[in-house]
């Protein structure tokens, strides 16, 4: 009967969305054609043959990979009330029930379904991994550290400590969080989070020559292709203190006693001359040189760059505004250009490398495929 099934006029159509849905994880759409209606008669067809069950399960993981997360219980569900279903397919439901109530946000019931299924013999890795996940999604960050650090995962580990960190700080409890920043950066060296955590603290205290000092040492540890972050944290942290400046009317803040800006800018350009040429790294140096007015250095700093890059649509934009206050526009005109350089501005500046997704603002651990470290910086607008 399940034979009868695929060797339809569709079967070609029907063989490649069987593939698609043997593919779907847990966070990536696919575009699959007439899935429900797959799911539909497998479900009067399917008893204990291991390869309909395996794509049961897979059609599921689909349907949660596009949100549908009812569908994808009532999935699991009707596998885990079949009578004699083998152990070890019950184990994967009762996992990939987990997995469906943790992405619905039902924590205590994916717990329990995670629990279920170690009882039924599946791989207590993959349980101590999604339970690590749970915990990262309570905010129990010290667990969930942990719990990576257990399964051999460094780089998700120094996330989550930096995350602990973070909620030390947040109370006042500084020696707990730096504490966190160093035990993350010996669990993964280049975690770039924990490097610019380190940065911020120490801006954060005013010391200008020991600002430099970290960053320099983060440029040494952490991969080429991110050390922008650093930089882009550290201007996210300057635009902090000066509007906590702005609205604290004098009053003492955490961000009171951090770096005079040409201190700060002055005792980071010559840790960038160190380094090999760099385009991001040129344009950040240009940026900070703005801060503090000195545009003809910052206009030498962004011609450097395009030198290395001539496609660089930041630095030509950073140009052309440097540019501007030389030129006789009328009012139409520096109307529409005024229009044109604000919309370019918003053009979301990051990418995953993974799978494409654009952001505007920083992010370690990709919102939509999960990957971690991908974020890159879209020096080719047209990326």
């Amino acid at each position: 009967m399940v034979w009868q099934f695929f060797n339809r006029k569709k079967v070609s159509t029907f063989d490649e969305n069987v593939r698609a849905a043997r593919e779907a994880g847990g966070g990536v759409s696919l575009p699959v054609q007439d899935t429900r209606a797959a799911i539909e008669e497998l479900s009067q067809v399917v008893k204990n043959d291991p390869e309909a069950v395996e794509i049961y399960l897979a059609l599921g993981s689909l349907y949660r990979s596009q949100g549908e997360i009812e569908r994808a219980i009532q999935i699991r569900n009707s596998l885990i009330v079949r009578p004699g279903l083998d152990r070890k397919f019950k184990a994967r439901a009762w996992f990939e029930l987990g997995r469906d109530f943790r992405r619905a946000g039902f924590l205590d019931r994916a717990e329990k379904a995670f629990l279920e299924a170690r009882s039924l013999g599946q791989d207590p890795s993959a349980i101590h991994q999604e339970m690590a996940r749970l915990a990262a999604e309570r905010g129990d960050f010290e667990k969930a550290a942990d719990s990576y650090g257990q399964l051999n995962l460094p780089l998700p580990q120094a996330h989550y400590l930096v995350r602990f960190a973070l909620d030390r700080f947040s109370e006042g409890n500084n020696s707990q969080g730096h504490r966190a920043l160093r035990h993350a950066i010996r669990a993964y060296p280049g975690a770039v989070e924990a490097w610019l955590e380190q940065i911020v603290q120490t801006y954060r205290t005013g010391n200008a020559g020991k600002v430099a000092d970290v960053l320099g040492q983060a440029l040494d540890h952490v991969a080429p292709d991110l050390r922008f972050v650093l930089f882009e944290g550290l201007f996210l942290a300057v635009n902090r203190a000066e509007k906590a400046k702005q609205t604290s009317f004098g009053e003492e803040n955490e961000w009171s006693r951090v770096c005079n800006d040409e201190k700060l800018v002055h005792a980071i350009l010559p840790i960038i001359e160190r380094q090999d040429p760099d385009v991001l790294l040129l344009y950040y140096g240009a940026m900070m040189l703005l801060r503090i007015d000195d545009s003809e250095n910052a206009q030498s700093w962004l011609e450097k760059s395009l030198m290395l890059l001539p496609d660089f649509w930041m630095a030509r934009l950073e140009l052309f505004e440097l540019s501007r206050v030389d030129q006789t526009l009328t009012p139409f005109y520096k109307e529409q250009l005024t229009f044109f350089t604000d919309r370019a501005r918003r053009v979301r500046r990051f990418f995953c490398r993974c799978c494409g997704l654009k952001r505007d603002q920083l992010f370690f651990n990709c919102p939509r495929c999960r990957s971690w470290h991908s974020i890159a910086f879209r020096t080719d607008i047209s990326e």
